[in-house]
């Protein structure tokens, strides 16, 4: 398991450089075409559906890292490793750099309590969600954006982190998760998701 995280974790920085190149221009009709049943549960940008991430603002190093764990079974998310399972290196290069053109989720709905906004950013100073996923948690390299992510989706992704359930390619969130209640765990997903 060691030397699997680590080949994957590997694979951010290679992805990157692949990346880099690709500008971020708008997908064109083919690709637009093929990203319809993505929005059609993803949203364009912001996701409306219970349980299934927003993909705007995310960055083409994370989603092709997801993307390939999904085709190689490496993290099980019915229906995502069906999905992905006939998808080249090249679909999934070209996928990434699609979903990346999407806009950032927007929040409607009040801002955090000040409670829960002051309890949640104790949270993220101790646990130093910044020093991974940004100052403004809008995610870097194949760092995901967790900013304005739907709460019931980063509650269960940390839930899901701290049972071990859900694997990282790199076992920093599990780590992290360890020391997260049960309520530290609402207050972080409820406190993001209104960024």
């Amino acid at each position: 398991m060691r030397r699997s995280s680590r080949a994957i974790r590997g694979l951010g920085p290679i992805l990157g450089t692949v990346l880099a190149g690709a500008a971020l221009a708008a997908p064109d009709a083919a690709m637009q075409e093929r990203l319809a049943p993505c929005i059609g549960c993803h949203g364009n940008g912001t996701s409306e559906t219970e349980g299934v991430p927003s993909l705007g603002g995310q960055l083409p190093d994370y989603v092709v890292t997801q993307l390939f764990q999904f085709r190689e079974k490496q993290r099980e998310a019915p229906p995502m490793n069906d999905v992905a399972a006939g998808f080249s290196d090249d679909d999934l290069r070209a996928y990434a750099d699609a979903v990346a053109t999407l806009p950032p989720p927007s929040r409607s709905g009040p801002a955090a309590d000040p409670a829960l906004a002051e309890r949640a950013q104790g949270l993220v100073a101790k646990h130093q969600c910044n020093s991974c996923h940004g100052s403004d948690l809008a995610g870097r390299d194949a760092i995901p954006r967790i900013r304005a992510q739907r709460e019931d989706y980063l509650a269960k992704a940390l839930a899901g982190y701290k049972s071990n359930a859900r694997p990282g390619y790199d076992p920093a969130m599990n780590e992290v998760a360890q020391g997260l209640s049960e309520g530290d765990i609402k207050d972080l997903a409820a406190y993001v998701s209104r960024l």
